[in-house]
């Protein structure tokens, strides 16, 4: 077992499920399996079972008809309830899912009478409530001590509701008090997106926050490892669906994987990688499914460094294009125009500029949990006080992500002639060492992804 030295762990590894890997019991009973194997492996961090978030979204949504509301709670029910039935209906577990299922019914009827933020992030996290509690049971099933943990007695994060912020310093503090000393004893599981305010309000990180709420416990912890275990086999040159001849990756840098998981490696969620880097700790991707085909390792330093590493897309990206003559030979456009996104709350990703344009593409990383879209009406008509303001939609992202792409010879001559049948609507190089990226139209994504894909590494 771990040794404990100063409130720290000596060897500890956090390991997180995603939704597809706790779909139903006989995907968690290979979760367990898996746990069961590294004795080091004390935290484990879940999603919501497969599909359960996307109902609750749904739940969260204006005018929602009743019979519809009742018809989405009996659906979450009936996916708890089958992993419930296999476990052979432990009396305390099927009292955590009523008492949960309950405030889902509460919640939901609330949200028809007045939407507001906090209940819907409460309302969103229910679905992790369920998986946490039956996921312990799987584990105690198995002989193994374990309990379900709420998470928001440490995750403590900001107030900005659908995409909270945490508190590293304190989110220390209080898992030392708090997680550390039950580690001893048992393997403790808890829940992923979720976090809570000063207040005790209920909060989520946005989208695809699991992966990001195991490597800040990890973080907190001091932990060894995180390890992230998903429905494929780690990291591959780019998505096996779009280029067949994709291979996996054994071992990449963290500034590649940062690279990879902001440009649309679905694998990682990008925020995943920043607690990592702050403390060295290495990052392990695998198949929940398939363990055996091994996986990938994110480390501080690795061997091998080609300059190209992988190509990624990512979809549904929204252009925003800024013309204004005031830019011309001015001062302070550019300031302003980010001071006014940063009040809403909104990431630059890309950006080119002219004398008297400005184009940039908005970093969806972590959106809103429920599901609302970045360019509000109020954002656009601060926007449109001192430019004229054009939005494009239906583009995609495609990343070249490598090595010393800006000081090797030959890298834009290989990938511009991959690119002469396609219009690239925005090119951007320079800016990092480890990424080339264009946006060209989503329909032309898959196309563009394949022929860059033989070009390089086939």
């Amino acid at each position: 077992m771990s040794a404990f030295r100063g409130g720290s762990v000596m060897s500890l590894i956090v390991a997180k499920f995603g939704g597809t890997s706790l779909a139903d019991y006989a995907a968690m009973s290979r979760c367990a399996d898996i746990i069961l194997a590294n004795p080091d492996t004390r935290v484990v961090v879940v999603s919501a079972s497969s599909g359960v978030t996307n109902l609750l979204v749904e739940l969260t949504h204006k005018n929602i008809a009743e019979e519809r509301r009742i018809q989405l709670i009996k659906q979450i029910a009936h996916i708890q309830f089958k992993i419930l039935d296999s476990l052979g209906n432990p009396q305390e577990v099927a009292a955590r899912l009523d008492s949960v299922l309950s405030r889902i019914s509460v919640l939901s009827e609330e949200l028809g009478q007045n939407r507001n933020k906090p209940s819907m992030d409460e309302l969103l996290a229910q679905g992790e409530q369920c998986s946490s509690a039956l996921f312990a049971a799987v584990l105690r099933e198995k002989g193994e001590a374990a309990s379900a943990f709420d998470v928001r007695q440490v995750m403590r994060t900001d107030s900005h509701f659908g995409r909270a912020e945490p508190q590293i310093e304190t989110i220390s503090q209080l898992t030392a008090e708090f997680l550390v000393p039950l580690l001893s004893s048992q393997r403790i599981v808890t829940q992923g997106f979720i976090g809570a305010d000063d207040t005790g309000a209920t909060t989520t990180l946005g989208r695809g926050g699991s992966d990001y709420s195991a490597a800040l416990l990890a973080e907190a912890l001091k932990a060894t490892a995180v390890e992230i275990w998903t429905d494929v086999a780690g990291i591959y040159t780019t998505d096996p669906r779009i280029a067949p001849k994709a291979s996996p990756i054994a071992e990449i840098s963290f500034n590649e994987a940062a690279e990879m998981a902001t440009f649309g490696a679905k694998v990682l969620h990008p925020a995943t990688i920043l607690p990592a880097v702050r403390q060295k700790i290495q990052v392990f991707v695998g198949s929940s499914r398939e363990p055996e085909l091994g996986g990938t390792w994110i480390r501080h330093q690795v061997e091998d460094t080609p300059v190209y590493r992988a190509v990624t897309v990512r979809r549904d990206q929204t252009l925003l294009n800024l013309h204004s003559l005031q830019m011309l030979h001015a001062q302070g456009f550019l300031a302003e125009t980010f001071a006014t996104l940063a009040r809403h709350k909104i990431s630059v990703d890309l950006i080119t500029t002219s004398e008297v344009n400005v184009s940039l593409t908005l970093d969806k990383t972590g959106s809103d949990s429920g599901g609302n879209g970045l360019l509000s009406e109020s954002l656009l008509q601060e926007l449109s006080q001192h430019c004229h303001v054009r939005v494009e939609e239906g583009l995609a992202l495609v990343a070249i992500v490598g090595n010393k792409i800006a000081s090797t010879p030959g890298v834009c001559r290989r990938v511009f002639e991959v690119l002469e049948p396609h219009n690239v609507r925005m090119i951007c190089q320079g800016a990092s060492p480890h990424n080339l990226c264009v946006l060209v139209a989503e329909s032309e994504a898959a196309l563009v992804v394949r022929a860059l894909h033989q070009n390089l590494f086939e």
